[in-house]
């Protein structure tokens, strides 16, 4: 029998809504937090994710599939433990998945025991060997301390800070619309404006730039959002 692992944040993207929900439950009886979201996209606008140790991700999404996401999700969090589930899994799709971030490929149907079994042997192998690849990346962004680490020392963030510059260290192309951005930060699109924004993201990029980033660590991509230019890793 599988030894249990901690309790676990778990990210589970799956766009089948019955599927979803039964996993969800299952592994918040087993004592984790769990995330349920049913695309990438939804993924883009959830300010809860930097802190995510395990992804289980469905191959087979609406719009961006899930290898796609699985490669975005490992560029930003090198760390993050990434688990794909396929109903039809060919030996192509099984090399696209690891060469893009996947640690362990699952077949569905998949029992509840043997996929938790998968995430707890996943755990265990990351919290043995935390520093992975793909550290060489020059800022890490340290969510839980609200730090920006850089090899000039460590800034400190506010926690709107945090939100947007982690946000778009996840996003596909590391940018977000205006509006995605305001949702991250909790705010009513109503009430907070662009110009908020805008002075937010005016501050971020003074202490990307004292991180020793390149200038300016994010652009304003016109009539749409943001996109940041400087490598950041999720820690």
């Amino acid at each position: 029998m599988t030894a249990p692992a901690a309790s676990l944040r778990i990210l589970v993207v799956e766009d089948h809504d019955d599927l979803r929900d039964a996993t969800v439950e299952y592994l918040e009886t087993q004592g984790h937090t769990v995330l349920g979201m049913d695309c990438a996209e939804s993924v883009d606008e959830c300010s809860e994710l930097a802190r995510t140790d395990v992804a289980l991700l469905d191959v087979g999404l609406p719009g961006e599939d899930g290898i796609s996401l699985a490669r975005r999700l490992r560029e930003a969090q090198p760390a993050l433990g990434i688990i794909m589930m396929t109903a039809h899994l060919s030996d192509e799709d099984k090399i696209a998945g690891y060469d893009n971030g996947a640690d362990i490929y699952l077949t569905k149907p998949v029992s509840p025991q043997a996929l938790l079994a998968a995430i707890n042997a996943l755990a265990r192998r990351l919290h043995a060997n935390p520093l992975l690849a793909h550290a060489a990346a020059a800022l890490k962004l340290d969510m839980a301390a609200q730090q920006l680490e850089s090899p000039h020392g460590r800034i400190s963030l506010t926690e709107p800070e945090c939100r947007v510059l982690s946000g778009l260290a996840r996003a596909s192309d590391h940018q977000l619309e205006s509006w995605q951005l305001i949702e991250l930060l909790g705010k009513d699109l109503d009430h907070y404006s662009k110009s908020n924004l805008e002075v937010l993201i005016v501050r971020l990029r003074k202490k990307l730039e004292r991180a020793g980033a390149p200038e300016p660590g994010i652009k304003a991509v016109r009539g749409r959002g943001y996109r940041l230019v400087a490598p950041v890793m999720l820690i």
